[in-house]
Formats: C-alpha cells, sequence, structure tokens
C-alpha cells in the first residue's frame, strides 16, 4: 500500500505525528461531474461552467485526520474519454483507493460504471493482491434520476456484487455526501494499511524465529536439538 509515513525528528513518543499520503483516483464516464466534486471537496467551489477534462488533472486535499495523524490525498481527476486508454494503467500505478462516478440523470453513465470497475480491478491491486477500495458515486442527486438508482435495496446488491467498498447519493452543487463518501474512503485506506504493515510484522517475527532456528537458538541454553522422525 503506498503510504509515505513520516515522523517529526524531535518528538518524543508520545507527541509523534504521521503523515500519509495516499493517491486516490476519480474516475467516470465524460460529464459525470468529476471535477466539480474535487472542486467541491477540495476548495469548497462549484461552478457550472467547467472544461472537459482532458488527459488527467490533480488536486490535493490535507486532513488532520486526528491529533497525531495528517493524510495528504492527491487526487487524480482522470478525463472520462480516457476510458480503457493504455495510458490508464499508468494513471491508475499506486493508487490505494478510488470513486467511480455516475450521472444519477442519465442512466447510459451508470451502465459504464461495471466496465471502469473491470478496468480499475484489472490494472491496480493491494500489495495483497485483493482490488484497491473503490467507492460509488451516484452524482448530481439534486436532479431526477433515472433507473436502479431510485432503490437503495437494488443499489445495495449492485454494490455487493460488483465488489464496491460502498456507495453515496452525491450533489456537488448542494455539497450532499462529498465529505461523507470521502471520510469512508479514507477510513477503508486506514483499515488496508494497518492490515498490512500487522502483516509485514508478523512475517518479520516469522522471519526472525526462522533465523533463530536455523542458528541454533531455539533452546534456552542455546543448544540445539535435532529429530529423527
Amino acid at each position: 500500500l503506498t503510504s509515505l509515513v513520516y515522523f517529526q525528528s524531535h518528538a518524543s513518543p508520545s507527541s509523534e505525528r504521521r503523515e500519509h499520503l495516499y493517491k486516490i483516483l476519480v474516475i467516470g464516464e465524460l460529464g459525470t461531474g468529476k471535477t466539480s466534486i474535487i472542486k467541491r471537496y477540495v476548495h469548497q467551489f462549484f461552478s457550472q461552467h467547467y472544461r472537459a477534462t482532458i488527459g488527467v488533472d490533480f488536486a490535493l486535499k490535507v486532513l488532520n485526520w486526528d491529533s497525531n495523524t495528517i493524510i495528504r490525498l492527491q487526487l487524480w481527476d482522470i478525463a472520462g474519454q480516457e476510458r480503457f486508454g493504455n495510458m490508464t494503467r499508468v494513471y491508475y500505478k499506486e493508487a490505494v483507493g478510488a470513486f467511480i462516478v455516475f450521472d444519477v440523470s442519465r442512466v447510459a453513465t451508470f451502465d459504464a460504471v461495471v466496465k471502469w470497475k473491470n478496468d480499475l480491478d484489472a490494472k491496480v491491486q493491494l500489495p495483497d493482491g485483493s482490488p484497491i477500495p473503490c467507492i460509488l458515486l451516484a452524482n448530481k442527486c439534486d436532479q431526477s434520476k433515472e433507473g436502479i438508482v431510485n432503490s437503495q435495496a437494488k443499489m445495495e446488491e449492485y454494490c455487493r456484487e460488483k465488489g464496491f467498498a460502498g456507495w453515496f447519493e452525491t450533489s456537488a452543487k448542494e455539497n450532499i455526501n462529498i465529505e461523507e463518501a470521502a471520510r469512508s474512503l479514507v477510513n477503508k485506506i486506514l483499515l488496508n494499511d494497518k492490515l498490512l504493515q500487522s502483516n509485514d510484522n508478523r512475517d518479520g517475527d516469522k522471519f526472525a524465529l526462522d533465523h533463530k532456528i536455523a542458528n541454533g537458538e531455539n533452546s534456552r541454553d542455546g543448544s540445539t536439538k535435532s529429530c529423527s522422525c
């Protein structure tokens, strides 16, 4: 899991601050409001007049997560027309979380969600090979809705079947559920980070134990014991 962790060199153990840098992808069809969501989240700003993103754009969000943790989110705004192109593998590299966005008023953008999810899962994984956490955003919920997004139960079932970590109805215009969706994704990223660190510690303990056994250090008096069975 890509996480840069820094410690203040002058800090005591009780006051050390941890900083994490996480790369998050924001993907989906053209015109679903990806850029608007990022602008609302990062700058608390909304405009009706964004030009279509060409290629990829970036934004940085700094979160004072708790008294000892600063999280920097590097948000990658990937153009809708980049779908399944050769460059998406480069764009996706080292990402640890993602949002897939569709427009609730255009059912065709929902139909494309599964293709984005499959492409994402094929091109980026966590170090253990599992998919990165991905949350589905049903954007523009201030407008009339088309399709199964009108049924919460069907949306829940869809997300379970397709492997989403959750879903939110959002509106960048009305500032609905943007912060909540982001916080949910960061929580899942942090959980994966802790699991990875725990696994690394267990692997380190196993290596140390194997090393001791190989060097005859497995008994208290330093002697080795063999078995002919």
